[in-house]
């Protein structure tokens, strides 16, 4: 099998060579490479030591020296360049207590969670698979080196990885490795948030969301997300559902583009429902005001998994009005401009649009056409320039204060009106028409 490798992770690889070591493009990217996908990251292992690596490069950074691990500086890009190493025992189902490096390549892959990631190639030997990571691709299985409980054992985040792999790949998980990780996904509460988050990101853009369903099922979201549990078997008797909360969601996630804010707005909007679910005397069920509890519901979530500020603001936004529902009007969408924010407000319509083809085809038609309407009159506002906004008032702060209001409570308030006015009528927003209104106002 020939893998082309990029320049300079031949020149790294060579460069290796030529001194006397073994080097290998390793992992992740030689899988990718097999299966016609991009790698993101070249990684390198070898058998020279970390010492020897600096040595034969001119720029390196320590990046993970205790571990083996030296960044090679080339040009503007970085390659992770390790030391052929055997892990010491595992104490807190985290880290290695110690790690040997040793000078065979067997012992180095031997260590690495999943067959597919066990693969290493050079342009010279070519493929070396020990494990059976070829044949692992051609079945399209994720499965554990070795015994995958040890594997477990060692890095509790694997567990999570599995289902992320096999939701990025489309791979079912192999029967004996799924029983591991059934049986020991509890072990996930040793796990930082941190890397939880970037783990549940990753399987949630892939291709295949839907996936956090296995997660669940395997007792995976128990422990890191209970709140997906709550939703589970949750029915909603109502003309617009025609599946429970879990399964509009996985649907609703499927009907979004793999944007990390979308589908993050998308796992969250109804997360709300188990607890706002009343049922009326006609057996109807109503979910009034989950929005809220839902928002309430992300926030919590979010802060837990230490998301950063920003993707809280936006998606915590985006629950709370995913079931803002008004007549199409230009008025009425520039208001909700004003509201969701002009930035976010494709992502509310790629909400409102996927939480719609997830529910049933009771007056289905007539929501697309309400959400394909405010679309046209958002794109109109925009080609316009219509004001939506404070900053796009024809008047500011000091204009009002030019004709004889003070600082405080009441100009905002004045400026509001404005605002509220010209979003009416954007002809109004001239400064002239703007400051003749405050004088009216002011006289009265």
């Amino acid at each position: 099998m020939k893998i082309e490798l990029p320049r300079k992770v031949v020149l790294i690889i060579n460069n290796l060579q030529i001194h006397g070591y073994e080097a290998y493009a390793v992992g992740g990217c030689v899988r990718d490479s097999i299966l016609n996908r991009k790698p993101e990251d070249w990684d390198i292992t070898t058998s020279a030591k970390p010492e020897e690596i600096k040595r034969l490069f001119k720029r390196t950074v320590d990046t993970g020296i205790e571990h083996g691990t030296v960044t090679v500086l080339i040009g503007k890009d970085g390659f992770e360049v390790t030391t052929y190493r055997v892990d010491g025992q595992y104490e807190d189902g985290r880290h290695p207590k110690e790690v040997t490096f040793t000078n065979q390549l067997e012992e180095d892959l031997k260590r690495r969670d999943f067959t597919i990631n066990a693969m290493a190639y050079n342009n010279d030997v070519r493929l070396v698979d020990v494990f059976g990571g070829m044949r692992d691709l051609n079945y399209h299985l994720i499965r554990c080196v070795g015994d995958p409980e040890e594997r477990f054992s060692e890095d509790a985040l694997r567990i999570l990885r599995a289902v992320r792999f096999s939701a990025q790949l489309a791979f079912p998980i192999e029967p004996v490795t799924a029983n591991a990780v059934r049986k020991l996904a509890p072990n996930l509460e040793k796990i930082s948030a941190e890397r939880i988050q970037v783990e549940l990101v990753k399987l949630l853009v892939s291709d295949h969301p839907e996936m956090i369903q296995d997660a669940c099922e395997l007792g995976i979201t128990k422990v890191i997300l209970p709140e997906w549990d709550a939703m589970t078997g949750v029915k909603q008797n109502t003309p617009h559902h025609k599946y429970d909360v879990a399964g509009h969601t996985l649907h609703a996630l499927q009907n979004v583009k793999n944007d990390k804010v979308l589908r993050l707005t998308m796992l969250f909007h109804d997360m709300g429902k188990p607890m706002m679910k009343t049922t009326d005397e006609n057996g109807r069920d109503h979910f009034k005001g989950h929005a809220l509890v839902s928002e309430q519901i992300a926030r919590g979530v979010m802060k837990r998994l230490k998301f950063d500020n920003e993707t809280i603001k936006k998606v915590t936004k985006l629950v709370c009005y995913h079931d803002y529902r008004i007549e199409a009007t230009p008025s009425n969408v520039r208001r909700a401009m004003n509201r969701i924010g002009v930035d976010l407000f494709p992502y509310y319509l790629a909400v409102r649009m996927a939480d719609t083809k997830a529910q049933s085809g009771y007056q289905r038609r007539a929501k697309i056409e309400n959400i394909v309407a405010m679309r046209e009159h958002y794109q109109n506002a925009l080609k316009n320039r219509e004001c939506v906004t404070l900053k796009g008032l024809a008047v500011t702060g000091r204009d009002l204060m030019d004709l004889g209001m003070v600082p405080g409570k009441q100009l905002g308030e004045m400026l509001n009106e404005l605002l509220e006015r010209v979003i009416d009528d954007p002809n109004f927003n001239k400064k002239e028409l703007l400051c003749n209104y405050v004088k009216e106002r002011l006289v009265l």
